[in-house]
């Protein structure tokens, strides 16, 4: 991303993140094939190493000029650099001291330029490196930004072929590509042309026989590169050497910035293959990443395109991979196409699916883009409200639900027949066990009308099963509406659901199946309806209430009763078990302020663990036994006795003896915008608060800008003193209670605008720590946060565009079980696997033909003496390709000139390795 982090995908569900410690964009991203190593360039050129394994950095080096070019070297620790000043470097991870070192090998532009007969008037960059196949990184393609190109061999220091200077007299077009073009086109290249910048540039061959090279004026070149350079001086014939491929047939074209190449059917993969392109169209025509289906039967002479199709992107591009299919020999065709595009949406498509469109009446059939598989979404369909509740210490409960969730687990779905094309790290063993206990469970409201649930007891959250909003066979208005409030009862495993439409509906989390009830209460009146549905938990409460949007839901101690606050200012209690709403009343006098939170408290289960003098006030024939708190956004809170909740026996607090709207520090004209938040009530002993004799309950009120901390038993007795008053110095968008392992309040969690994150201890309100979104994840607070905002225990849940994550603010807690709970991101038992078939190949080939190959080659281009040769190829044969690599960079920079001449051996290595 553009501040530093780093994502890592891998089979389903394997995920994780990386994080800079500097906020800077990455240029390029390599990974060290099946070491579990990840190089990454910053912007700012500085070179880090990354252990997947450990989720660590463990190396990081500045580099002192800026890298315009990088390439890892396949099967090394060895990676190509080039900068700004023309300058091939070579750098090596030391795998036991953990550090990157500069070989001694370079080659600088004037040196190799010297070398292949060509005059350079100034300086260039290096704007592409790529090691060409088959060589074991002996040989690299080199391009410069003004267009010269060299096929360059490192072991022997000379170059075996140069293209871009005096090389353009191609015979003409490649036919098909432009989207409205003639089968008789053919465009002469203007030989002015000789100097254009090159943007990109891939191999278009399996062998590395051919380079396509896209440039900033829109065209795409493709370029033999088997024949041997010409001597100084001497100029051979070149006609054949190129041709042009060109998208459009306008004066102004866009840059060719991305090319990428995939080799056709495993049955014939040297007669063509795909050829995919972002740019090169006409300037201010529709975004489009194009892919062209390149066929020859018979050198660059008869390239001809196919097809075209441009595949329409999910926002601007940003960049692409080809993921290469591992059940194909040498990894030479496609599995998949992964499409970044901004703002962070990942798509992909089936390589199968791309290889076999088929044209229709007017044009090739667009193959169909999967979206990213994410574990939880958050805008297709858009997230509105979450919650996530713990569930330790509930045997029975999580039991039922381990049950269903081992049976119910599976991948994030892919339409079609198409599977995931990634198979990278190893699962979490924590994970996998199908007896773990579902500890924790995190649920998210749609606007759909959906509510999807998931096990949240190791970090990486798992898909448990989704609360259709619909119900078989019974029309429900307002059943589509967007979903307001959640609530959760663990003690009855009961969930309420409540809209924007008023309804709320209620689901037991106890698997049934066939026919059941679903009873529909409104005011008075009840319907019972039989339906019929499948396996699964299902909707058999909905209550209506009120009109008005559902703005909090929370459930009495008992799980028997619901209080729900709404949108204009209503206060209703449902009970669940008669059937019935047992009260509805207006707790705003007539003002209509919405409802933003609502409580429920026990009186007389609270005395029963005080002391004498709270089970007098508790048995008094004027105090309540169980009350509902009602707080709305003019600041207005009000007790009401739950048992009969007649107008008379409200208890409210007098107006002018609550927080008043000055006290909050708003300005007049966003008032009615953002008011107070929220409202928790926790259990708290004397001891804690010496104000208060024996055992009492404490109600904390939270404000934008101020917190307020009241003897419940005191305001439902008329008193409006508060206890405590803590003024905020920033805004406050959303707060929650945590507690320890006993099940006691001791903290409290402020959430500000500026994306500041406080830890108070209670019920002193004391700042115990400080955090931001932008330390954590590098996140910026955007307007709305706190509404998806939930937490569970110090645990914190968050989302922020596509983004979900989960925080932790107590260090000494470690309730995901981190590490051990997390996915492995290297597989080592592959790896061990792939370097051990790698080595038997590479024997069985030496066996089958010592002196073939690139080590044979190489050493039938050196002159000298029969036995020193012998000598020299029985030391190669000792040394694995990587060593042998190490050993060539070992020696000196590049200086004097080696040219390659027509009658020299090393003719044999080419005609041998070119197909």
């Amino acid at each position: 991303t553009l501040d530093g982090r780093i994502k890592i995908f891998g089979g389903d569900n394997i995920e994780g993140i990386l994080i800079s410690p500097k906020s800077m964009p990455y240029k390029y991203l390599q990974f060290i094939q099946n070491q579990g190593l990840l190089i990454a360039v910053s912007n700012e050129n500085e070179i880090q190493v990354w252990n997947l394994e450990f989720r660590q950095l463990f190396h990081s080096s500045q580099w002192d000029t800026n890298i315009t070019a990088f390439s890892v070297i396949e099967g090394t620790f060895l990676m190509y650099l080039g900068d700004e000043n023309g300058l091939l470097s070579v750098l090596k991870y030391d795998l036991y001291d953990g550090k990157l070192q500069k070989m001694p090998y370079n080659v600088s532009i004037h040196s190799l330029a010297e070398a292949a007969g060509v005059p350079l008037l100034d300086t260039q960059p290096i704007v592409g490196i790529l090691p060409q196949p088959n060589t074991l990184g002996t040989r690299v393609l080199i391009a410069y930004e003004k267009g010269f190109l060299v096929l360059w061999d490192v072991s022997e220091d000379h170059a075996i072929a140069v293209r871009g200077y005096g090389d353009l007299h191609m015979k003409g077009q490649v036919t098909g590509a432009q989207t409205h073009a003639s089968e008789d086109q053919i465009d002469n290249v203007d030989e002015n042309e000789e100097e254009r910048e090159i943007c990109s540039l891939c191999w278009a061959s399996r062998g590395g026989s051919t380079v396509a090279v896209g440039y900033i004026t829109g065209d795409i070149l493709l370029w033999d590169m088997t024949a041997v350079s010409s001597r100084q001086g001497k100029q051979t014939d070149v006609s054949s050497n190129v041709v042009k491929l060109q998208l459009a047939s306008g004066s102004r074209r866009l840059p060719v910035i991305v090319l990428h190449w995939s080799a056709g059917s495993a049955k014939d993969t040297t007669k063509g293959g795909k050829l995919f392109v972002y740019g090169g169209d006409d300037m201010g025509s529709e975004e489009v990443l194009t892919v062209l289906s390149l066929e020859s039967s018979n050198g660059l002479e008869s390239v001809r395109c196919a097809s075209r199709v441009d595949l329409k992107l999910d926002g601007s591009f940003a960049d692409m991979i080809l993921i290469p299919d591992t059940g194909v020999p040498d990894k030479i065709r496609t599995s998949a196409l992964f499409i970044l595009t901004n703002p962070g949406q990942l798509n992909f498509y089936d390589g199968g699916a791309l290889f076999s469109a088929r044209k229709s009446e007017e044009e090739y059939a667009q193959p169909e883009a999967q979206k990213f598989p994410v574990v939880v979404p958050t805008i297709d369909p858009s997230i509105t409200v979450t919650d996530m509740y713990s569930l330790t210490g509930r045997e029975h409960p999580s039991i039922s639900l381990k049950k269903f969730c081992a049976r119910q687990i599976v991948a994030p779905p892919i339409s079609g027949n198409m599977k995931w094309p990634l198979t990278g790290g190893v699962p979490s063993e924590m994970s996998l066990k199908e007896d773990h206990a579902v500890e924790r469970i995190y649920v998210a409201g749609y606007q759909d009308g959906s509510v999807r649930i998931w096990d949240a007891t190791f970090p990486i959250l798992m898909p448990m099963f989704v609360l259709d909003a619909k119900v078989p066979d019974v029309i429900l208005d307002g059943a589509n509406a967007s979903v307001s409030s959640l609530a959760f009862c663990s003690l009855n495993m009961t969930f309420a659901v409540g809209t924007t439409s008023g309804l709320v509906r209620m689901y037991k989390l106890q698997e049934n199946s066939g026919d059941s009830s679903f009873h529909f209460v409104s005011g008075s009146k009840q319907e019972v309806h039989a339906v019929h549905h499948g396996r699964g938990f299902h909707c058999n409460i909905a209550f209506m209430a009120s009109n008005s949007p559902v703005r909090s839901l929370r459930f009495t101690s008992s799980g028997e009763a619901l209080a729900v606050g709404y949108q204009n200012g209503q206060v209703a209690m449902f009970d669940a078990s008669q059937l019935s709403v047992m009260f509805s009343v207006d707790c705003t006098s007539g003002t209509n302020s919405p409802v933003v939170s609502v409580s429920n408290y026990s009186i007389g289960a609270s005395a029963a663990k005080a002391g004498p003098p709270q089970k007098e006030i508790a048995t008094s024939a004027k105090f309540p036994t169980d009350v509902v708190l009602s707080l709305s956004k003019d600041a207005r809170l009000t007790v009401v006795d739950s048992t009969s909740a007649s107008d008379e026996e409200q208890a409210q607090l007098p107006e002018d003896k609550l927080p008043c709207q000055s006290q909050t520090g708003k300005e007049e004209h966003v008032l009615d915008q953002k008011q107070v938040h929220g409202a928790e009530t926790n259990k708290k002993n004397a001891s804690l608060h010496p104000q208060s004799g024996g055992s009492d309950s404490l109600l904390l009120v939270c404000f934008e800008d101020v917190v307020l901390l009241f003897s419940l038993a005191s305001m439902i007795q008329g008193s409006n003193k508060h206890l405590h008053k803590t003024k905020l110095t920033k805004k406050c968008c959303w707060s929650a209670i945590f507690k320890n392992k006993d099940d006691k309040a001791c903290g409290l969690i402020l959430f500000y605008q500026t994306g500041i994150i406080e830890l108070r201890s209670l019920p002193s309100l004391d700042i115990l720590a400080e955090s931001s979104l932008m330390e954590l994840l590098r996140w910026s607070y955007k307007t709305g946060m706190g509404k998806t905002m939930s937490s569970s225990n110090g645990q914190i849940a968050l989302v922020n565009g596509s983004e979900f994550a989960i925080i932790s603010l107590i260090d000494s807690e470690n309730d995901f079980r981190i590490p051990e709970s997390l996915p492995c991101l290297h597989d080592k038992v592959l790896a061990a696997a792939a370097e051990a078939a790698m080595s038997i190949s590479i024997d069985q080939k030496g066996k089958q033909n010592p002196a073939a190959g690139v080590i044979g080659g190489i050493i039938k281009g050196l002159k000298g003496k029969a036995d020193e040769n012998a000598n020299l190829r029985k030391s190669f044969n000792s040394q694995t390709p990587s060593e042998l690599l190490e050993s060539i960079f070992l020696k000196g920079p590049y200086v004097e000139p080696s040219l390659a001449y027509p009658d020299d051996p090393i003719e044999e290595l080419v005609s041998m390795q070119m197909t």
